[in-house]
């Protein structure tokens, strides 16, 4: 399994040539005029236009948030980099032509074996009504082994600067497996007294407790024992890349595991993509291409993370049973008094189902009543808790509230 990654490799290199030729093809249809509108080359063109896209790619697709509208107005966006360290950036989403200070939130986006850009509409919609800042992660195959380790206890770590950056009177928003770092970092930050505690913690489709409602994502992670995982499924970074030799959870593992989970609905898609290209319905085909140019941009996980994730997280659901430590310290939710709580869940998650995210209201027993709050939003699966026409009229507005609420 150590050279798993050096085969996948040699496979992706194999196919480049026959990828390249179908990408040269495809470059022909401006050259052939009303020919290429003719039903037999429309469907050529259609089979190569799926093949050559259904490829990983390893480097992060862009945000391509360049305006967003706040109050009356449309305001451009540019990127800035507020913070760069080795396994992560604090990115900032800075709008340049808006006259009153916003709420400052910090995006806590998941390290799953997809970049971050994977909460693009999270962010965009955020950025309506505040001053956004997400934890950029890079891709662990490009990052030297001089660089260190990177566990849970660095992500907790990682949490605690990014906030400490932003300063006082920021909020935090944590989108799916890092709800359980973010509320460590965020109970280590009370229990410091620290300045940069957020004011306001919203946890959306996180595995605060997978034993309140497991899915098939925790069973998985369950039938195994830990070192079973560590012999099966971590590789060695290949010689060409930055990363060499470092041991990782590669990205094209994790994405073979979620496709594996929907099988037929993948193929579907692809069937209905040639389809589309084959029938010209060029507008619909790009909505479909869109989303698996996101889904198919993989990114690896050093080991330690990912081994330690699905230890202390899935299998042992320490932070529920108040067993969870930090650099040797004790995670104490009681110790969370002055930060709101909101959990938001979607009703038909199978990845974290109805139960695991709102545990977190029992376990943070030092909040008073008037300071949590839950939303379940009806008709939606995991991803439709952050992204899509729900998220942004439904969910959206509850998490904006509590901001407001607490600013």
């Amino acid at each position: 399994m150590r050279m798993l990654y050096s085969g996948y490799q040699a496979w992706n290199d194999m196919l480049a040539p026959a990828r390249l030729g179908a990408e040269w093809a495809l470059g022909l249809r401006k050259t052939m005029g009303p020919m290429a509108e003719w039903a037999m080359p429309r469907r050529m063109f259609a089979l190569m236009d799926v093949f050559q896209g259904a490829k990983l790619t390893h480097k992060r697709p862009a945000y391509d948030i360049n305006l967003v509208q706040s109050g009356n107005a449309q305001v451009a966006v540019r990127e800035e980099v507020a913070l760069d360290m080795p396994f992560g950036n604090l990115l900032h989403f800075v709008k340049d032509d808006v006259a009153v200070d916003q709420p400052r939130v910090l995006v806590v986006a998941p390290m799953s074996g997809h970049f971050s850009t994977l909460l693009r509409n999270t962010v965009e919609t955020l950025l309506r009504d505040h001053d956004v800042y997400i934890t950029d992660w890079k891709n662990a195959r490009d990052v030297p082994l001089s660089a260190g380790r990177f566990g849970f206890d660095d992500y907790v770590d990682y949490v605690i600067r990014f906030l400490q950056e932003l300063g006082e009177g920021a909020h935090l928003v944590s989108v799916c497996q890092p709800c359980v770092p973010a509320m460590a970092a965020v109970a280590l930050m009370s229990e410091d007294q620290d300045k940069a505690t957020p004011r306001s913690m919203t946890l959306m489709g996180g595995p605060i407790d997978p034993n309140a409602a497991p899915t098939a994502v925790n069973d998985l992670a369950n039938e195994k024992p830990i070192k079973w995982f560590e012999e099966n499924l971590i590789s060695v970074v290949p010689f060409r890349y930055a990363g060499r030799g470092r041991e990782v959870y590669p990205g094209f593992l994790q994405l073979s595991a979620f496709v594996s989970m929907n099988m037929a609905r993948h193929g579907a898609q692809h069937r209905e993509l040639y389809q589309l290209l084959a029938d010209g319905k060029t507008e619909q085909a790009d909505k479909i291409k869109t989303f698996y140019e996101e889904y198919f941009a993989v990114h690896d996980m050093t080991k330690e993370f990912y081994l330690e994730t699905v230890d202390m997280v899935f299998q042992r659901t320490l932070l529920a049973k108040g067993e969870l430590t930090v650099r040797g310290r004790k995670i104490d939710l009681g110790a969370i008094r002055k930060t709101a709580l909101l959990t938001v869940e979607g009703e038909r998650d199978d990845v974290c189902a109805v139960g695991q995210t709102s545990a977190a209201h029992a376990l943070c027993t030092g909040l008073r009543p008037h300071l949590k709050r839950h939303h379940l939003q009806p008709g939606v699966g995991h991803y439709g808790v952050f992204s899509g026409s729900k998220w942004e009229k439904q969910v959206y507005p509850q998490v904006r509230n509590m901001i407001l609420a607490m600013n």
